[in-house]
C-alpha cells in the first residue's frame, strides 16, 4: 500500500483535473501553444529558444494528468512488490 501522504497527493491531483478551472486552463494552454509555435512570429535564435522553452512547459502541463496516472500506477506496483517480498 502506498503512503497516506502519497494517496492524498494523488486524490488532490485527480480532484484538480476534474475541475472546470483545470479544463479551462488546458484549453488556454492549447490555444497559447498554437500561437507560440508559430515560426512566422519568431524574431531570432534567442526568441526561438525562448519559445521552445515555453512549449516544453506547456506540454508538461498538458500531459500532467497522464504523468500523474503513470506515477500512481508505478507507486502502487512498487508497493505491491514490496509487500510481496515481505511475505
Amino acid at each position: 500500500m502506498i503512503s497516506k501522504e502519497l494517496e492524498l497527493y494523488y486524490r488532490n491531483m485527480y480532484r484538480m483535473f476534474a475541475s472546470d478551472g483545470w479544463k479551462q486552463l488546458q484549453e488556454d494552454l492549447q490555444d497559447n501553444a498554437a500561437v507560440i509555435n508559430s515560426v512566422e512570429l519568431t524574431k531570432d535564435n534567442d526568441d526561438l529558444r525562448f519559445r521552445k522553452g515555453q512549449l516544453a512547459v506547456i506540454a508538461s502541463l498538458l500531459n500532467l494528468e497522464a504523468q500523474i496516472e503513470a506515477a500512481e500506477e508505478q507507486a502502487k506496483e512498487a508497493a505491491e512488490d514490496e509487500e510481496a517480498e515481505e511475505t
